[in-house]
């Protein structure tokens, strides 16, 4: 059973994610990152600009593409379908609906940002992670 996150109010959720990324990045945690393809673009294009001095490894994943090994070698995946597997342990959605198979990870983390459309879906998904009676944390207002 997943332990699930929701960070709602993030006032800049492509950063907040790079943050968030970089800091599993260092504690050697793979992560697949879930989102629609404009903004899996534009976070891609963040990871390689947010830190003058740093890149954080990341590819993005085509549809149905494989768990090949140089993903595997990966530790942040950027899916804009469904998740190869086996994959990492992690999940971080940013406003996709992020599948059925959510029982394989660990951890599942929402990013909310302040749109009141994405607030919505994101109440959903929230109330369809406490029907299978998953634990849920929420952190309101967090940073951008």
């Amino acid at each position: 059973m997943p332990q699930v996150e929701f960070h709602s109010g993030v006032e800049q959720p492509l950063h907040f994610a790079c943050r968030l990324l970089r800091k599993a990045w260092r504690q050697g945690v793979a992560v697949a990152v879930t989102a629609p393809a404009q903004t899996l673009q534009a976070l891609d294009r963040e990871l390689w600009t947010f830190e003058a001095q740093e890149f954080v490894p990341h590819l993005r994943v085509r549809p149905g593409q494989a768990a090949d090994a140089a993903l595997r070698r990966t530790p942040i995946w950027l899916c804009e379908a469904e998740v190869p597997n086996p994959g990492p342990e992690v999940l971080l959605n940013l406003g996709a609906e992020p599948g059925d198979a959510l029982e394989r990870y660990q951890r599942v983390i929402e990013v909310v940002p302040e749109d009141a459309e994405l607030r919505q879906r994101a109440r959903a998904r929230w109330r369809a992670y406490e029907a299978r009676g998953w634990p849920i944390k929420h952190h309101a207002k967090a940073g951008g």
